[in-house]
Formats: structure tokens, sequence, C-alpha cells
């Protein structure tokens, strides 16, 4: 199958794949990271859940920022590879000073070099795919070329929690992050072993010729990022925040002339232009809602699976997985939870007799005169206080990042089958659409 694909899909497959196994690697435990405790074995920066996930989502709306500019910048100016080098680089970079870093300058810095970096990678390697595909003897095999691209990320993305989880336990966060630079370093290796050898990649690497009507990037900054930068400033500084922070507020802020930009654009365009357009706005809305709904995985979900998901590992499991594995000590003792709902009203409460309440701080309450928590029965009581090692058991639990690599399994899984089925109606010619699909 991959014989009928141009020779520098696998290239840019393997480059793609490797940036995503830094990328996602740094991204599984970068809230494990920051909430991790100052005290602790392999020290993290002490920070509170809500710390951490504003930071977390600060960094992420970066991210998805800056590849509209070094988008811009390669088409016009650099081209794609030498963006794919630029960006590589200054990932790798960001990734190892995060494993050097000893404040919080070094750690924003790092971030930093790691978000321009995305900027000027992400969004250039899968346009310098599609230029492989337009010659005419390819163009059909478009959509099954990004298909097998799109593997390589979920391989990457798949594999690099265990690499993470591994060295984390056994060497420290610093080395976790480090590996993630490693891997991109060893990606630019070999994108540029693919420019030597593939001569259909530096073929596709073309400049685009300005066109009547183009923005420059004088013009963008001042109908775009200037008014956006600007409200984004007012909802920072604003008293009282309106969406919970003043990163949020300012997120918020900043949305609002990126949205009236899009709007004037289409009202605009011409009559057979705006359809289009239209189409593509819808296609942004749901793209939006999708990003925000799967990137709670590295904050909402990762504390969820951290603190509410049972990740004890069995005696037979544990002998498996031993080395990747983290023993973390935890009470036995049944304990009082409180029920709230999504408008903050009280539901009540239920008593958890389960054997595993990880990380769950809350004391037992002893509201009752005999000092016994308020609806434990004496029963239950007598033989939690029977049980001597309930109050420090020690057990050997999942790593928090592994539940990240669930969702990259099974696309792995899923793929070569939808590509085999497409593949099946486009022999019978009833393959439907792109946006079909």
């Amino acid at each position: 199958m991959l014989k009928e694909h141009p020779r520098g899909l696998m290239i840019l497959f393997f480059t793609e794949m490797w940036e995503r196994f830094g990328y996602y690697l740094m991204l599984g435990i970068f809230t494990l990271y920051m909430i991790a405790p100052e005290t602790a074995r392999f020290a993290g920066l002490g920070m509170s859940n809500m710390e951490a996930a504003d930071i977390y989502g600060s960094y992420l709306a970066m991210v998805y920022l800056t590849p509209f500019l070094g988008g811009l910048i390669a088409d016009r100016f650099l081209g794609y590879r030498k963006s794919i080098y630029i960006g590589g680089l200054l990932m790798a970079a960001g990734y190892i000073g995060l494993s050097f870093a000893s404040g919080m300058m070094g750690f924003f810095l790092s971030l930093l070099l790691i978000i321009l970096g995305n900027g000027m990678f992400k969004p250039n390697i899968s346009v310098l795919l599609g230029k492989l595909y337009e010659k005419p003897e390819y163009e059909h095999l478009k959509d099954s070329g990004y298909n097998i691209f799109y593997m390589g990320i979920n391989f990457g993305a798949f594999v690099c929690n265990f690499v993470a989880a591994w060295l984390r336990l056994t060497y420290g966060w610093g080395w976790a992050f480090a590996a993630a630079g490693i891997g991109m370093l060893i990606g630019i290796i070999w994108f540029a072993f693919g420019n030597l050898k593939v001569p259909e990649i530096r073929e596709a690497d073309k400049i685009s010729p300005k066109r009547e009507g183009d923005f420059s990037l004088g013009k963008i900054f001042t109908v775009l990022f200037l008014p956006a930068f600007a409200a984004a400033a007012i909802g920072w500084l604003i008293p009282n925040n309106i969406f919970g922070s003043d990163s949020n507020d300012a997120f918020i802020f900043f949305c609002l002339p990126v949205l009236l930009f899009f709007f004037n654009t289409w009202r605009s365009a011409a009559k057979e232009e705006k359809a289009p357009i239209a189409a593509l706005l819808s296609i942004f809305g749901v793209v939006i809602i999708f990003w925000a709904v799967f990137h709670q995985n590295g904050s909402a979900l990762t504390y969820w699976a951290k603190n509410n998901t049972d990740r004890e590992l069995g005696p037979k499991m544990e002998k498996v997985i031993n080395t990747i594995a983290s023993t973390e000590e935890v009470s036995t003792v049944p304990r009082e939870r409180q029920l709230i709902g999504l408008h903050g009203e009280d539901l009540g409460t239920k008593m958890g007799s389960s054997y595993y309440f990880d990380n769950y701080n809350k004391e037992l309450p002893t509201e009752n005169i005999d000092g016994k928590p308020k609806d434990l029965t004496d029963t239950e009581w007598e033989k939690a206080e029977a049980d001597s090692d309930a109050q420090h058991k020690k057990l050997v639990l999942w790593p928090t990042e592994l539940q990240a690599s669930i969702n990259p399994f099974f696309v792995i899984i899923f793929t070569p089958l939808l590509v085999a089925f497409f593949n099946f109606l486009g022999r019978r010619r009833k393959e439907p659409s792109t946006p079909g699909k």
C-alpha cells in the first residue's frame, strides 16, 4: 500500500511521530509536575490544581495561536523546510530547558520556546505533506496519506507516556522532559536525512507567490493582533474576574476582535466566496469545541485519574510492569464524601467503604459525641479500627499519565480499518468527499 504513495510520506511520518512523542510526553506530565510537592522525592513546583490548570490552559492557548503566524512566515518568507528545522530546534531547546529549569523564570522561558517552536513546526509539516500529493498521480491518495500520517502522530502519543512514567519515577521529572527534547532532535535528524535522500520534499517546498489582495504581516498585526492583545490586556486588568481568573478573562477578551475579524471577512467577501467561507467558519467552530474538550485530558481528566480512579495493580500485573509503577501511601479507612451538584447544591453524603482512596485528603468527620464519623455504623467503625495497617497502607499504582495513552491506542487500532474501508469504497467509486468523511 505504501508503494503507491510519495516517498516523502514516511520521512514526514517519522518526523511528526517523534515531534508528537515529545509534545504529548511533556503534556502528559505537565500538570502532574506543577502540582507535585516541592518536598517530594522528585520535587515539583508545589502549585494548587487551579494554578496548574490556569498555566496549562494559557500554554495551550498560545500553542494554538502561534501556528497562524508560523504558517504565514513559512508561506511568504522562509519556506516549509526551514520553518520545520527552526521549530523543531526551538521545541527541543524548550523541553531540555524544562529539565534544567530551577526557577519560575527558566520554567516560563522554556514554555515560550516550545510555544514558538510549535508555531513554526506544526502547521508547516502538515502543509508540506499536502504538497507531496499535488501531483496528479498522487492526488487520489491524499486522504489515505493523511490517515497514515495521523497514525504516526498517535503512535508517538501512545508510546511517550510509558517512557515518561518510567523516567520520572526512576530518575525524576528532569529526565522525562529531557526525553521529549531528545525525541524532537531525533525527528529533526530524520527529517534532514530525508531532505538529502528524497528530492520530492525539496521540490514541494516552494514559497507562495504574492497575490493581489493578500494581507501583509504588518496589516495582519494592525487589524487583528493589535486589537486582540489590547482587549486581552483589558481583560487581564479589570477587577473582579468575570470568567474565573485573569488568564480566562484575557483569553475571552482576546477572542472578541478575532471573531469580529472573521465576521468582517465573511461579510466583505464576494458573493461566490461567502458560502465557502461560512462553511469553513462552521468547521472552525466544531474544531474549537473538539480540541477544548480533548485537552481536558491534561488537566481535569488527569486530576480525575489521579484522585478518583482505582489505579491499584494486582500482584500479577505488578510483576509485569513494576518498572513504571509507583508505590504510594494511602488510607483504607472509610471516609465521608460530600456530593456537590452542578450549581453548588448539597446532594448529601455517602460513605466510601472501598479499599481505595488514593490522595483523598479529607479528615474523618467527628461530629458525633463518641468521636465516630457521622453516619458510620458501629460494625463498619470496628472493622476499620481493627485493621491497624489501614491507616497508612502502601499500594502499587498505575502512573497517572498512562491514561493519556488510551485515546491514541484506539486510534492506532481503528485507523487501518478506516483506511481500508475508504479504499474499498474508492475502488467502487463510492468514496465520500473529505468533508463528508
